[in-house]
């Protein structure tokens, strides 16, 4: 394939900190920036090199859809034949050849959707809706690490019915024995992505700008509490969400600034707790 959006969106994503990084170290520790020059012979002008490189990086997009497509020549290719496929004839790889699977439109994992979680910031909400509604039909799930991904961007456009039901799939991965291989060993990202299905989706927690923010989702029965600490810069926030409202928490550390949706809350020793409405969706 062709310019695969998500590996030029994240290629652009690494030139571009990379030239922040190095800007930021000549600026605040020449010496180490020195040493670094020194060691890798890089010149003072490649930084300005890779932010252009950066900036000129191909993503594809198509004008009628509104969509990204996952590369140059997706949007050409016939749609897999979903309805004549049985339902005991997946992971597809294991019952059709690649080049049959490769030249259709059907996706192992939603790579696109997996960057519009990574780079939330470089993707509108409504952006991230039309390309979740996209690709969530064409996409098997045949692989463990697709789930969780998928409950995350559910839960962001509002879509909580696939959040729960993408995210009970990352959860039960290992405990139903989804796959029929937990005799080979636990799926340890998958498990992984159940955190972060909780954290990230119903959570709402995001870093895309260099601080730590939340926009919960409401708990999804009557009830329910979803609570998770975590350690931060050094210092350890607890996070709890109910059905009405969301605690924040400073357990450990003298001062921490997060943001609860589009508001700023600063917590200290002398007050840690911040209590904040849950939005309805």
């Amino acid at each position: 394939m062709n310019n695969n959006a998500y590996t030029n969106l994240m290629a652009r994503e690494n030139l571009r900190y990379a030239a922040q990084t190095i800007e930021s170290m000549r600026a605040t520790n020449p010496d180490a920036y020195n040493a670094l020059a020194h060691k890798t012979d890089l010149e003072p002008s490649e930084g300005e090199a890779w932010k252009r490189a950066a900036d000129s990086m191909y993503v594809p997009y198509d004008e009628e859809l509104k969509i990204v497509p996952q590369d140059d020549s997706f949007l050409d290719r016939e749609p897999w034949d979903f309805k004549n496929t049985p339902s005991d004839h997946y992971p597809l790889l294991l019952f059709y050849h690649p080049l049959n699977i490769y030249r259709k439109q059907v996706i192992k994992q939603a790579d696109v959707v997996l960057a519009m979680f990574l780079l939330g910031d470089a993707f509108s909400p409504d952006a991230k809706k039309r390309n979740f509604e996209f690709y969530d039909p064409l996409t098997t799930g045949d692989s463990s690490l697709s789930s969780c991904v998928e409950a995350i961007i559910a839960a962001q456009i509002g879509d909580m019915e696939k959040a729960i039901r993408y995210g009970m799939a990352a959860l039960l991965m290992d405990l139903a024995d989804v796959g029929g291989n937990v005799k080979d060993g636990c799926h340890i990202a998958s498990m992984g992505g159940t955190w972060m299905m909780l954290a990230y989706g119903l959570g709402g927690m995001r870093d895309d700008d260099g601080m730590l923010s939340f926009w919960p989702r409401r708990a999804p029965e009557d009830n329910a509490i979803l609570r998770f600490p975590l350690t931060y810069r050094g210092q350890m926030l607890e996070v709890e969400i109910g059905v009405a409202k969301v605690e924040y928490a400073l357990r450990e550390g003298e001062c921490l600034v997060i943001r609860h949706e589009t508001e700023e809350i600063q917590l200290t020793r002398e007050q840690p707790l911040a209590v904040r409405p849950v939005s309805r969706w």
